[in-house]
């Protein structure tokens, strides 16, 4: 199965605002496992920075001046998600700044039907719990060390990680052999294979105990394994 992790940065909290996209970050999940395969880019948002925006992710009108409009990189971005399930934390921010700018060009809307908002899958697990995407890293103890300040990309790749512990841990299929001390390489198995086994010594059964059981196969009709 398929599915894209997705973040956006913004200029602020509302589009109807006329607050705009900076940066798109997303990667691809193959069965709930990253494939390498990822999209990234910074936009102009044609438009002056808020500084509390600024404060948060650290992009300046300097740095997204002559960057690409979100007209010109439409396209990649929706042929890199395709018709992929969407993974997004607090989906509904994020899916309305993206719908918005789809407007803006005359694009249809993303469907909210395909995104999986890990903030609800959160919740619901613990519920009362802290649930932002730095409590989940804390939570699931995932490195924040590269990230000094929030970022698409990197975002994206921190989601990942918690939304694959969200679904049941970093290594989906390998829980069994962890659990059970059973190899997980296929070297550990062949070694395994190969090993001779070792057979417990049980009791032997009496000879009245053999007596009382030839007794009771008697009763049986014909059975087979009597047969001479």
């Amino acid at each position: 199965m398929r599915e894209i992790v997705l973040d956006t940065e913004t200029t602020g909290l509302d589009p109807a605002a006329g607050h705009r996209i900076v940066e798109i970050g997303a990667l691809e999940l193959q069965h709930h496992l990253p494939t390498g395969r990822e999209y990234h880019t910074y936009l102009d948002p044609e438009r002056e920075m808020p500084e509390e925006a600024f404060a948060i992710h650290g992009l300046s009108d300097d740095f997204l001046a002559g960057k690409a409009k979100f007209a010109d990189a439409a396209d990649a971005l929706l042929d890199f998600i395709g018709d992929a399930p969407l993974v997004i934390h607090n989906a509904e921010f994020d899916l309305r700044f993206l719908n918005a700018e789809l407007a803006q060009i005359g694009r249809e809307p993303l469907d909210p039907g395909r995104v999986v908002d890990t903030l609800l899958i959160a919740r619901q697990k613990f519920p009362g719990a802290r649930a932002s995407l730095d409590a989940l890293c804390q939570r699931f103890e995932i490195d924040l060390a590269a990230r000094d300040k929030h970022g698409a990309l990197i975002d994206s790749h921190l989601l990942a990680a918690v939304y694959l512990e969200l679904v049941g841990g970093r290594q989906p299929g390998f829980e069994l052999a962890a659990d059970t001390g059973r190899p997980t390489d296929a070297a550990s198995a062949e070694r395994e294979r190969r090993a001779p086994r070792r057979h417990l010594p049980g009791a032997a059964p009496t000879e009245a105990e053999r007596a009382a059981h030839r007794e009771f196969l008697k009763k049986l009709a014909d059975p087979i394994w009597l047969a001479e």
